[in-house]
């Protein structure tokens, strides 16, 4: 018997690889799980050759979801922090909306706990298509867009209501589409929290950073932000934080409490200090070929489900970090510094020169705007 080698079977084959793997997944640890999921990755990549061949052999139908025939359309969805974080909650929120909504249409794979990649593989897997959508730190963009590290700039949101603020306005509207040309179309901003230090020792003054080699995120800004301390930035992705500070790779690092509390660092790390000098949020971005691909009003049913689960996330991501602040302490394992007045005071002069080095390529007139959400209102 002849082999079937139609974009439908070959489509019908790759979702049952997928399934088994997905499945073997949710079984395994993470080193399990990043093996699989690297299996997984060759397993797209070679399928998407042969249906394309396929395709300009001879076509064929493409798979169908609902009883009438029509498309299933697959979002997978892959992220690096834990299912009880911010982000992770609204990840799983909007796979649940979004099927229940478009049963038979949508269906949402979602990915936690780096399970298919790190968020730096991401932003690139969604370029190519590979995934459909991510929410990937807003730090990690800085060679795509140097806007965006406007959110890395120390000190400058007083807090999450601030950021809200800037987000919702013109000017962070518009960030969402400063990626297009890359094939990266913007959506919504997800908050996780304000950022705090933490390390082997107390970190009351700038000059206690000196000389500890601290983890950070993907981005120039904010190892300019560490060297100007005297520190050693060490930039490392997020599911090697962990072991990197058990082992003594890297001294401190700098994290939301629910990162903190959700990916234990808090039993590696003795002393910790709530500065609230950062923000770390996440850019829900799509594969802007596949989103125009949607059905007109399956696109606008998503949108409508994203927007409602920004809302709800968003409300809760700083509840979410007292809790697991709390817990914290609850552990006995690491004791909280928080900082007077004139310490953040100390903090924010020491930490101010990077304004200046990366004023040019962020722009003044983003600052600017960033800075008047911070502003009390009259």
């Amino acid at each position: 018997m002849a082999s079937d080698w139609s974009p439908a079977s070959l489509a019908r084959w790759l979702r049952v690889g997928q399934t088994v793997l997905y499945r073997i997944q949710e079984r395994m640890g993470v080193k399990g799980m990043r093996t699989s999921a690297r299996i997984l990755r060759s397993l797209l990549g070679f399928s998407l050759v042969l249906v394309l061949l396929s395709a300009c052999g001879g076509g064929g139908e493409g798979s169908s979801g609902a009883a009438g025939g029509e498309p299933l359309y697959v979002i997978k969805f892959p992220h690096v922090t834990a299912p009880a974080t911010p982000k992770g909650q609204m990840a799983q929120r909007f796979k649940e909306l979004a099927e229940e909504r478009f049963r038979g249409r949508v269906r949402v794979e979602v990915y936690p706990s780096a399970q298919l990649m790190e968020d730096t593989e991401a932003i690139e897997a969604l370029a190519f298509g590979e995934v459909q959508m991510i929410a990937t730190s807003l730090s990690l963009y800085d060679r795509l867009t140097p806007k965006f590290q406007v959110f890395d700039l120390p000190f400058l949101f007083s807090d999450l209501v601030a950021v809200e603020r800037f987000q919702r306005g013109p000017a962070g509207r518009e960030l969402l589409g400063a990626l297009t040309e890359h094939g990266i179309q913007g959506l919504q901003f997800w908050h996780n929290g304000m950022k705090q230090f933490s390390g082997p020792r107390p970190l009351i003054a700038p000059a206690d950073a000196a000389g500890l080699k601290f983890r950070v995120m993907e981005s120039d800004l904010l190892q300019a932000q560490i060297e100007i301390l005297g520190g050693s930035p060490q930039k490392m992705a997020f599911g090697e934080v962990y072991q990197a500070l058990q082992t003594g790779t890297v001294d401190a690092q700098e994290n939301t409490w629910s990162n903190i509390y959700s990916s234990k660092f808090f039993e590696v790390q003795p002393y910790m200090t709530e500065s609230n000098h950062g923000y770390i949020g996440y850019f829900v971005g799509v594969n802007a070929a596949f989103w125009q691909s949607l059905p007109e009003d399956l696109r606008a049913g998503l949108t409508a489900t994203l927007d409602e689960v920004t809302l709800w996330g968003n409300a809760r991501s700083e509840a979410i970090n007292v809790e697991d602040r709390q817990r914290i302490i609850d552990s006995g394992r690491s004791e909280i510094a928080v900082l007077t007045p004139e310490q953040v005071a100390e903090w924010q002069a020491a930490m101010r020169p990077v304004w200046d080095q990366f004023r040019d390529q962020i722009g003044a007139d983003l600052i600017d705007a960033a800075l008047a959400s911070s502003r009390p209102r009259e």
